[in-house]
């Protein structure tokens, strides 16, 4: 039996303790030595590069936090040294050397970003996980990925995310459906739900629940969203401010 506890009882900042001022940029390493000093765990984002290697990044897409147009997956390690992130001194940094950082100083949750190839990546980044051992858990919206660690990799804890995906032109309506109503557990095999919290509560949520598997949710921006989950599920994660239980 995996222990969930950590995860359900843990206060988690959404890619770190940035601010919403943006002087402390998302998946950054003041964001994350922020979250330590609280003693917070933190969520965090993964992508992969062309070269392969993990690196700790939101977005497929260099142009919202950096300033120019280009892919991660047409990029190397190397090609990124020369950007900072959000007009800040922050880089953008391998997932194994935020790892060393961190150190299991705090849990974490972290998140595989759907833009690469499944077996690819998912093998990356076990490689790196690997040689850490502080507490983690993976998750991912794609439910391909989540399966992968059923299968390949079952002793890893790992979550489902999901939402109603209401303000995505780009999903069609099958896979909206699949996933809003958790039909895609079928094949992920979670052992938690991030829902986001917008679409909270949900009888989808609710069932999922009555079955045994642990909800929290994404990303409260303030108590009283904070508290509306707690009301019905687990701590959701938070951004922005800093939540009284």
């Amino acid at each position: 039996m995996k222990d969930l506890n950590w995860i359900k009882n843990g206060l988690f900042t959404h890619r770190g303790l940035h601010t919403l001022d943006k002087s402390v940029p998302e998946n950054t390493l003041t964001a994350f030595k922020n979250a330590i000093a609280k003693s917070y765990g933190i969520e965090m984002d993964v992508n992969q590069l062309k070269d392969g290697t993990i690196v700790v990044f939101h977005d497929k897409n260099l142009l919202r936090l950096c300033g120019v147009d280009l892919y991660l997956k047409d990029l190397n390690f190397e090609d990124l040294k020369e950007y900072r992130i959000l007009n800040t001194e922050e880089k953008i940094y391998k997932l194994e050397d935020i790892l060393k950082i961190i150190d299991g100083k705090v849990p974490l949750l972290i998140e595989l970003k759907p833009f690469g190839e499944k077996e690819r990546f998912c093998s990356k980044f076990m490689e790196v996980m690997d040689t850490y051992h502080g507490q983690w858990a993976m998750h991912s919206f794609h439910p391909a990925f989540v399966a992968w660690f059923k299968k390949n990799r079952p002793e890893v804890i790992r979550g489902q995310i999901s939402e109603y995906f209401e303000d995505d032109p780009k999903m069609n309506k099958i896979n909206k459906f699949l996933m809003k109503h958790l039909w895609i557990n079928l094949v992920s095999k979670p052992d938690f739900i991030n829902y986001g919290i917008h679409n909270m509560p949900n009888i989808y949520l609710n069932r999922a629940q009555k079955h045994g598997t642990l909800v929290i949710g994404y990303a409260a921006r303030s108590q009283e969203e904070f508290d509306k989950v707690r009301k019905y599920y687990s701590n959701p994660v938070f951004e922005f401010f800093e939540p009284k239980l």
